[in-house]
């Protein structure tokens, strides 16, 4: 670990410490490490097993009250590829600085694109093989952003990212990313979450996205339509679409996922996790993609563990 990494985590560890004795503005320390022993067999060559890291990650976040309903927030998050041959295993995520207040909250920094927010829990299979960013466009983190989140409406929200021509990303171009919300993304405070979102130009495509997912009792939905096309340039649109499902019983969740993108691909998920207790579960579970330019499909089996902290 480089000694960047090692001033980070000891400056988290040590602020996380005495965040008791900050109240005004406490800091929390938060990741999650999610690693599976897998075997991935990749357009028909010899299959390897790995133990890999899922988007496994550390941080630290908070908020400090300015007075006059008016406070700043901030985060920084970096990925832990425990898989890494480097010891230098940390990755840039989400880092940003805000203010939020009754006008709403606006942050600047690296962000993730409010059309990738806007997904909600649709995607059932998000940061394993299956994950929907594998066949659709539109799943950016940028570095250079400006974003702005409404309050909260009757349940509505609508929230919408610059990403800046400076960003290398943008090969010169400004994008613009943009959604309406509606409900609560976990189902926790309303039983249907339904989005739209739009980007234009961000990361060299146009994309159009709605989402919506709904819970049934122990059922959840979900379902996605995307269209997507280059920015530049005389091309045709892409449409593709995502069907998920889960279903809990007691402590086991079974899952169940189908996408396809046209002239792409198309893949098909199962699963199970176990919930051992509330930020710790074991699950297992297999993809299989078939992209048009490849002759073999990709299949990947995994096991694995998750916890977090």
């Amino acid at each position: 670990m480089n000694a960047f990494c090692k001033t980070l985590l000891a400056s988290a560890i040590a602020a996380a410490s005495v965040a008791s004795a900050h109240a005004a503005d406490p800091l929390t320390v938060y990741g999650k490490l999610n690693v599976t022993v897998q075997n991935n067999d990749e357009n028909g060559k010899d299959s390897v097993t790995s133990v890999q890291s899922n988007a496994s990650r550390f941080g630290v976040k908070g908020d400090y009250d300015l007075g006059n309903s008016l406070s700043a927030f901030y985060t920084v998050e970096y990925e832990v590829a425990t898989d890494s041959s480097s010891s230098n295993n940390f990755n840039a995520r989400n880092q940003f600085v805000g203010l939020k207040g009754n006008f709403g909250a606006i942050s600047v920094g690296r962000n993730d694109t409010m059309l990738k927010n806007s997904q909600g829990g649709v995607d059932q299979f998000n940061d394993l093989s299956g994950d929907l960013k594998s066949l659709f466009k539109g799943d950016n983190r940028m570095a250079q952003t400006v974003t702005y989140l409404s309050p909260s409406m009757s349940d509505f929200r609508f929230g919408a990212t610059y990403a800046a021509d400076a960003d290398s990303a943008q090969a010169g171009d400004n994008g613009f990313s943009s959604a309406l919300m509606y409900g609560d993304a976990s189902l926790k405070k309303t039983p249907i979450y339904a989005a739209i979102a739009y980007d234009s130009k961000v990361k060299g495509y146009d994309v159009l996205r709605a989402s919506v997912q709904a819970k049934l009792g122990d059922f959840k939905l979900g379902g996605m339509y995307q269209t997507q096309e280059k920015s530049e340039g005389d091309n045709d649109s892409t449409n593709g679409y995502l069907v998920s499902a889960a279903y809990d019983i007691k402590e086991v969740t079974l899952k169940a996922q189908y996408q396809d993108m046209e002239d792409t691909g198309d893949s098909w998920s199962v699963g199970a996790d176990y919930k051992l207790a509330k930020p710790t579960k074991l699950f297992a579970f297999y993809t299989s993609r078939s992209m048009d330019n490849e002759a073999d499909d990709d299949k990947y089996f995994g096991v694995g563990l998750e916890h977090k902290f």
